[in-house]
């Protein structure tokens, strides 16, 4: 996905704030299996998704607890990092080969503070971020994993082709086992 249309997918700018943005970010390539980010660590880096896929996962007694996703478009973030920098509770590795935009947290703080139009970008993108989680959240609170792998594969059927099943599993919260059931079920 091209940076024009992440820009404006978050909030559209006016063409002079959209270069002076464009102007600090870079086009970076990582190999399969990079940690963008680590647990316990602070990362001054803001990135999105042009080309592949990671995920965001937590340990939690000597297991990985995958509780994101990431394609084409998304914004590949610690939000403990970028509101307050503050160390990160997950570890985000790059599931495929990734083509990225990257950001320092230090330049886009201070684009928002000599832009109000990039400053309400920034709103706009923490906004819709928090809202990204809220829903994650209450949906593997609030439904039952056969509703949650059915929501999966309407929202992102690709992700069933592109990401192994044991970290779709432990995105929904279940066994590998039990998923191959529901899977079973379904058919």
């Amino acid at each position: 996905m091209d940076l024009d249309t992440i820009i404006d997918n978050i909030y559209p700018l006016p063409q002079r704030s959209k270069t002076l943005l464009k102007q600090n970010i870079f086009e970076i390539n990582y190999p399969k299996a990079t940690i963008l980010f680590k647990m316990n660590r602070i990362s001054k880096k803001v990135y999105f998704i042009r080309k592949g896929i990671v995920r965001a996962y937590a340990s939690q007694n000597d297991e990985e607890i995958t509780f994101w996703f990431g394609k084409e478009g998304d914004a590949v973030i610690s939000m403990k990092n970028y509101v307050g920098d503050q160390k990160g509770y997950e570890t985000i590795e790059l599931l495929e080969p990734c083509d990225l935009y990257e950001i320092g947290t230090e330049e886009l703080r201070a684009l928002y503070n000599t832009d109000i139009q990039i400053a309400n970008w920034g709103r706009k993108f923490a906004e819709q971020e928090l809202v990204k989680i809220e829903e994650r959240f209450i949906s593997r609170q609030c439904q039952p994993a056969v509703q949650r792998y059915k929501e999966l594969m309407d929202k992102d059927p690709d992700l069933l082709q592109r990401v192994q099943l044991t970290h779709i599993a432990s995105y929904l919260g279940i066994t590998p086992v039990s998923l191959s059931r529901i899977r079973a079920e379904l058919k």
